[in-house]
C-alpha cells in the first residue's frame, strides 16, 4: 500500500470510527446429531470449544497488529431445529441445547452465538415446532444466544400459521426477559451466510467450518460525502462506490489473516453499513448529508436506494466472495440519527416499512408499547415477508416489546444495541386476518426453472 493509503485508512479507523464490526465463525453441528439428547449436547459443546478455542485470540491480535478495531468475535451454527429433530426433542429439551451454546460461547469468550433457529418457510418439523416453543425460555435463560426464525421465501410463499406463531412468542418473551427481544429476529429469505446477529446462523450448504467477516464504516461514509456537498447526485453515488471498496478491501483483509492463522477457510464479507450509537456512526446522518432536513422526510427512501446500490457496486469490486445481508442497516435503537428523528415525529413505522423495501434487513431493534397484541405483531412480521418476498430480498423483523411503557418513552438496552422511544402502532385490529393461517403463495415470478 502507498503511505497516503496507509495514513487515509489510520484516518478512518481513529476519526471516523471505522472498524470491523464482527469475526464470525459458522460451525456445522451437522456431525454432533445424535438419538440422545445429552450426547448430542456434548458433541455439540466439545466441537464449538474446539475448533473456536482460539478465535478471540486471533482477533484480539489482529488488532493489535494492524490497528484495526474488531468489534465482535462470535459463532454461528447449523439451525438448532434440524439437531433437535434427531433427538426427538421437545420444548423443555430444547432448552439444553440453548444452554450448551451459552456455555461454550463463555468458554470461549465470544460476544454471542446464533443458530437457535428455525427453518420453517413450507412447514414444520417436530423439530422446528419445539424450537420456536421453546424460545421464550431459553432466551430468558441464557446470556449470548441468539435466535431467528425463518417463515417466508420467494420460492415457497409465506407461512402464516409460522407468522401467527411468532407474534406469540414475540410476546412471551418480552414478558419473560428484558432483553429476550433484542436477540431475536423473524425473517423471510434469509440466507445461510450472515456474520450479524441476531440472525446469524451456519446453513446446511456451507462448508464444516468458515470464517465471515462483517465491516461497518458509516462514518466514513458521511465524512466522505461532506467533501462532495451540493455536488451531483452522480458524484454522490461514486463517492459512496469508491469509499465502499476501500472498507471492503480492509474487510477481506483481515477475513483472510484470521482464515490463515484459525487455519479454516474464508467464507464472505458482508459489506453492511451497521451504525452504532455512537456519535458519527450513523446511517440516518449519511441520509442528512445527502441534503434530508432529518431521516424519514419524503426523499429518505430515494437516498437510502442510492447509498444500499453504491455500497454494494464498490463492495463487489473490491472482493469476489461478497455475501450474508450486504446493505444499510437501519436499527432504530443503534442509529443516533434514527433515535433523534424518531423522537422528532419524522419517522414512524410506516416510513420505516417502506425503507425496507429498499435496505439490508427489516424493522430493526424498534421499541412498540407493551400492550400491542400479538396479532399485530404478527402482521407487522407479515407485511415485512411480503416485501422480501416479493422483491426477491431478505426482510425481517426484530421488534420489542417494552412491558409497562407507552409511546414516547425510551428503553434503554446499552451497550452497541443502545435505546430506543417507543414508537407508535397502528391501532387498528389484524386478529381475523392473522387467524386463517396456511400459506401465502409463492409470487408468480418465483418459477424460474
Amino acid at each position: 500500500m502507498e503511505v497516503n493509503q496507509i495514513l487515509e485508512t489510520i484516518r478512518m479507523v481513529e476519526e471516523e470510527n471505522l472498524d470491523i464490526r464482527t469475526i464470525t465463525m459458522g460451525i456445522s453441528l451437522l456431525d454432533c446429531m445424535d438419538e440422545d439428547i445429552d450426547r448430542s449436547c456434548e458433541k455439540i459443546y466439545r466441537k464449538i470449544i474446539t475448533k473456536a478455542a482460539n478465535l478471540v485470540a486471533v482477533g484480539e491480535a489482529i488488532e493489535l497488529e494492524y490497528g484495526i478495531p474488531i468489534i465482535n468475535k462470535r459463532i454461528s451454527v447449523t439451525p438448532i431445529g434440524i439437531v433437535a429433530a434427531a433427538s426427538k426433542a421437545d420444548a423443555k429439551d430444547c432448552v439444553k441445547f440453548a444452554k450448551v451454546l451459552d456455555k461454550a460461547a463463555k468458554k470461549v469468550g465470544v460476544n454471542f452465538i446464533g443458530g437457535y433457529s428455525a427453518l420453517v418457510e413450507k412447514g414444520f418439523t417436530a423439530g422446528d415446532l419445539a424450537l420456536i416453543e421453546s424460545i421464550p425460555e431459553a432466551l430468558a435463560q441464557t446470556d449470548f444466544v441468539c435466535s431467528s426464525v425463518n417463515i417466508g421465501s420467494t420460492k415457497a410463499g409465506i407461512n402464516m400459521d409460522a407468522v401467527k406463531l411468532m407474534g406469540e412468542v414475540i410476546k412471551e418473551t418480552a414478558a419473560k426477559s428484558d432483553m429476550g427481544c433484542a436477540k431475536l429476529v423473524v425473517f423471510a429469505n434469509a440466507v445461510e451466510d450472515n456474520p450479524f446477529m441476531a440472525g446469524a446462523f451456519h446453513g446446511v450448504g456451507e462448508a464444516d467450518c468458515v470464517i465471515n467477516v462483517g465491516v461497518s464504516g458509516p462514518g466514513v461514509v458521511k465524512r466522505a460525502l461532506e467533501k462532495v456537498k451540493g455536488e451531483s447526485f452522480d458524484i454522490v453515488a461514486e463517492t459512496v462506490k469508491k469509499t465502499a471498496f476501500k472498507i471492503t478491501r480492509m474487510g477481506q483483509m483481515v477475513g483472510k489473516i484470521a482464515s490463515e492463522r484459525l487455519k479454516i477457510p474464508f467464507g464472505i464479507v458482508d459489506l453492511s453499513l451497521a451504525p452504532t450509537p455512537a456519535v458519527g456512526d450513523s446511517v440516518a446522518q449519511i441520509l442528512e448529508e445527502m441534503g434530508l432536513e432529518s431521516v424519514g422526510t419524503h426523499g429518505t427512501t430515494a437516498a437510502l436506494a442510492l447509498l444500499n446500490d453504491a455500497v454494494k457496486k464498490g463492495g463487489v469490486m473490491a472482493c469476489n466472495h461478497v455475501g450474508g445481508l450486504s446493505g444499510a442497516f437501519i436499527p432504530v435503537s443503534e442509529d443516533a440519527g434514527m433515535i433523534q428523528a424518531a423522537e422528532q415525529g419524522y419517522l414512524n413505522i410506516e416510513k420505516l416499512e417502506a425503507m425496507t423495501a429498499i435496505c439490508s434487513v427489516g424493522l430493526d431493534m424498534i421499541a412498540i408499547p407493551g400492550d400491542t397484541p400479538a396479532s399485530t405483531i404478527a402482521a407487522m412480521i407479515a407485511d415485512e415477508a411480503a416485501i422480501g418476498v416479493v422483491n426477491h430480498k431478505t426482510t425481517a423483523v426484530r421488534v420489542i416489546p417494552a412491558n409497562q411503557l407507552k409511546v414516547g418513552d425510551t428503553i434503554e438496552f446499552g451497550g452497541l444495541l443502545g435505546s430506543a422511544p417507543v414508537m407508535k402502532v397502528n391501532s387498528a385490529r389484524s386478529d381475523v386476518f392473522i387467524q386463517r393461517g396456511g400459506r401465502i403463495p409463492a409470487p408468480i415470478h418465483s418459477f424460474k426453472n
